[in-house]
């Protein structure tokens, strides 16, 4: 009887896809555990408003929340998610409190480590004397688009759930005469706003606004140039009857530096206005106070803008016009089931489905659409609104994250994002005068953050798989300025043409060797043969930094010499406990294998056997609680694409065996259950394409490796406007947590004995089916190996 013989049954689990995200996993910025950096609060799909709780402000602490901390500040309507380098947003936070006004949040330093370590804190910062309050896990509730948990010192539960441009809260207080909501309008994620205005509109409503330069901090502590204003309209269930403002005289020059005691003392000694109805100043809040009875709600709702006020006013009344909190969170809830449903899976385990659901959801939050209900959007590119036409424009492109597997995860589900991201990272070049590509958008800015040029993946990636919505003749201009110059932001482009390679670094060469195949293959397709033969000539120059005598790539000196002494493959430069010389967030040993394009001719370079065992052994020396290490680190992006090489060299069962390792030990379903940062959704979509079973080592080519899918059955869902198929199945049977290895495999009912698959082959539709087992079949898939720049297919 054939291994194909009748399917088992469909798997149909006690409750859908949508109720197995849980957005805790990740949710914490503890550096000693290497954190995912995700927030846990209310959001809908690459919405433009994220409604959750910050447990802290200042420090390297990106989504404002930390599992470790026992207290909470607030409420904000803005976060990233999974970012480092301080993060940015975290505006219009609002706090339910109860007793004697309080106008600073409170320092958590007995919580956390990093915070004690820089600031002393001051007595009258402390969290009893403060407005934060401390919580329980145990009464937290964090579901798609819905978070709650209990104040514990006011006794106040506390729900948010969000619509794509609005969100609203639901508070529940107890009895006392002193109830209120506060709104720090100066708070920032990583800074402050630098200046405020609060207006009292009517008896119900306020609208203002929140300046945010890069003398304020926030992304990169400023270094990372977002500007921007965020306006809010916001109404509250309950009237205005007692109400206020307070006002901080912060000096100029600590503005910054929000953790200083300077900042500190003034924020406490903040003036208090009450009954003010209108206020402009740097560094305000707003209050309402009212006598509540246990028991009573009130609710308070905002939309917000980065246009005008108008737009806030406008986006607020399009998504939550009246106070059904409960029809608000099922809203919600529908939009993220229908996003999950592009990819419908059967089968797995129960922690397996609660892992893939998350990752899914953490994949979908960015982009973000950055345009308000009626179209108009702003642009720091310019510092111009701008009408959207036939594109949404996108914002928060984490570009040297996310073209590895984020991207090629959206160019199969969602095109229309993926083109979306084109046209706005296009624009963005244009309007900002640069002329080429940024590697790091936010809000039409590029940050500068990381190294090369990933939107050249990306783009080229989207032209080869078919999606075309956009100038392509401008999109191969900026592609080409980008790597060719004069425009770029290669500061090292004459060295490293002259050269082959840039002077003292390996990570650099290797990714500007990368995105010039990417390019080479973008000025093939469309006839550019002279720029075409070039750039593929030059993403050849990874071999000029390969080191036979120690078995490894290397930096090397202007002078052609190696630079010395050769520490190891895998040692970290002693003036950088974060990597190794010459690279970046890696070590050698790690961007050793970063040649997706040409594996083959890495294989040719380093020796076929010696390839193997080098790579088996980087496995082997794993840890595998695979936090922040030097080998496969699964914390950092270097290392994501390595459990699918051994395919390159015939050996599929080895990728099998490894790529299943990662799933099983760098994943989980706690507030640590992302190996490192989520990168905007990058870590996220490895573990999604991955547990589908396949994944882009390469995305400029159209091939997906085969790895271990863990799934009986998964539906890919195809958009018609840009594929042919109308869906794409992969079905394993003998699946399960023991049967990692493939044994045979078919490919529309005819035998399929490779372990890589094209992009045409999955958008014209079809399935894909395995059959597993629980030892390798060391003769599937070993022949006809994947293509590369040398093997010439």
């Amino acid at each position: 009887m054939s291994v194909f013989g009748g399917l088992a049954a469909q798997w149909h689990g006690p409750k859908p896809v949508v109720d197995y995200i849980n957005p805790i996993i990740g949710a914490s910025t503890d550096i000693q555990l290497w954190p995912g950096k995700t927030f846990p609060g209310a959001d809908t799909p690459y919405g433009l408003v994220q409604l959750s709780p910050d447990t802290i402000t200042g420090g390297d602490n990106g989504p404002g929340y930390s599992y470790e901390h026992t207290s909470i500040e607030g409420f904000s309507f803005t976060h990233m998610s999974g970012v480092g380098w301080y993060g940015e947003l975290g505006n219009l936070l609002v706090m339910p409190t109860t007793g004697p006004l309080k106008t600073v949040c409170g320092d958590n330093s007995s919580e956390d480590k990093s915070f004690k370590d820089r600031v002393s804190p001051s007595p009258a910062y402390t969290t009893g004397n403060g407005y934060r309050s401390h919580f329980r896990h145990e009464t937290e509730i964090a579901k798609a688009g819905y978070y709650a948990v209990t104040l514990d010192d006011y006794n106040i539960r506390v729900e948010a759930t969000a619509a794509p441009h609005a969100g609203i809260l639901r508070f529940t207080f107890p009895k006392s005469d002193e109830s209120r909501i506060q709104i720090d309008l100066a708070r920032r994620i990583g800074g402050t706003s630098t200046r405020q205005y609060v207006k009292v509109v009517d008896n119900h409503t306020i609208e203002g606004w929140m300046k945010c330069p890069p003398d304020g901090g926030g992304w990169g502590h400023g270094d990372g140039g977002a500007d921007y204003t965020v306006y809010f309209y916001a109404q509250f269930s309950q009237p205005l009857k007692q109400f206020g403002v307070w006002s901080a005289d912060v000096p100029q020059d600590e503005r910054s530096n929000i953790e200083s005691q300077v900042f500190r003392d003034a924020a406490v000694h903040a003036k208090i206005l009450n009954d003010c109805r209108e206020m402009e100043g740097d560094h305000l809040g707003f209050f309402s106070e009212f006598p509540t009875k246990a028991g009573e709600q009130i609710l308070f709702k905002a939309g917000v803008s980065f246009v005008s006020i108008e737009g806030a006013r406008e986006n607020l009344g399009h998504d939550i016009s009246g106070w059904n909190f409960n029809g608000v969170r099922q809203q919600a809830r529908e939009l993220w089931a229908k996003a999950l449903s592009d990819v419908a899976v059967e089968g797995g385990t129960e922690t397996q489905k609660e892992i893939f659901a998350t990752a899914f959801y953490h994949a979908m939050i960015d982009p973000r659409a950055f345009t308000d209900v009626d179209g108009l959007y702003y642009s720091e590119a310019d510092h111009k609104v701008h009408q959207t036409s036939n594109f949404t424009d996108r914002t928060i492109f984490s570009g040297w994250d996310v073209f590895r597997t984020e991207y090629p995860l959206l160019t199969i589900i969602r095109p229309d994002v993926v083109n979306d991201t084109i046209n706005s990272l296009l624009q963005q070049a244009v309007w900002s005068g640069d002329d080429y590509l940024a590697r790091w958008e936010i809000f039409g800015h590029e940050s500068g953050c990381m190294d090369g040029d990933p939107a050249v993946s990306v783009i080229t990636e989207a032209y080869l798989k078919g999606i075309r919505g956009y100038d392509t003749q401008e999109a191969y201009h900026l592609c080409r300025e980008s790597v060719m110059g004069p425009h770029t932001s290669r500061a090292d482009l004459k060295a490293y043409s002259k050269l082959g390679y840039v002077p003292n670094d390996i990570s650099y060469t290797l990714q500007y060797a990368y995105y010039d195949y990417c390019a080479g293959r973008f000025a093939q397709a469309l006839g550019q043969a002279n720029d075409a033969t070039f750039l593929l000539k030059r993403s050849l120059n990874y071999r000029n930094i390969y080191d036979p005598s120690v078995g490894n790539m290397r930096a090397k000196k202007t002078d052609g010499l190696w630079m010395t002494p050769w520490l190891g493959a895998a040692v970290n430069d002693p003036d950088n406990p974060w990597q190794g010389p010459g690279c970046i967030e890696s070590v050698p040993y790690q961007e050793n294998w970063w040649v997706p394009h040409d594996m083959q001719g890495l294989i040719n370079l380093m020796g076929h056997d010696y390839f193997l065992s080098y790579l088996n052994e980087f496995f082997e020396k794993t840890p595998p609680d695979f936090k922040w290490n030097n080998y496969d680190n699964q914390a950092n992006e270097p290392s994501h694409e390595t459990p699918y090489l051994f395919v390159y060299a015939g050996k599929p069962w080895l990728t099998q065996k490894w790529a299943r390792f990662v799933m099983d030990h760098a994943y989980n379903t706690t507030a640590y259950g992302l190996p490192g940062n989520d990168d905007e959704g990058q870590t996220s979509a490895w573990y999604v394409m991955s547990a589908i079973g396949i994944y882009p080592v390469c995305p400029a080519d159209d091939v997906y490796i085969i790895g271990s899918p863990i799934f009986k059955k998964v539906t890919i869902r195809l958009n018609p406007h840009y594929y042919p198929g109308r869906e794409f199945r992969i079905i394993t049977r003998n699946s399960s947590p023991q049967n990692i290895y493939i044994q045979a495999a078919r490919l529309n009912g005819k035998p399929l004995d490779r372990a890589w698959i094209r992009h045409s082959e999955i958008v014209a539709g079809g399935t894909l089916e395995f059959v597993m087992g629980p030892k390798p079949n060391e003769n599937w898939g070993t022949e006809e190996l994947p293509p590369s720049l040398s093997s010439g297919n």
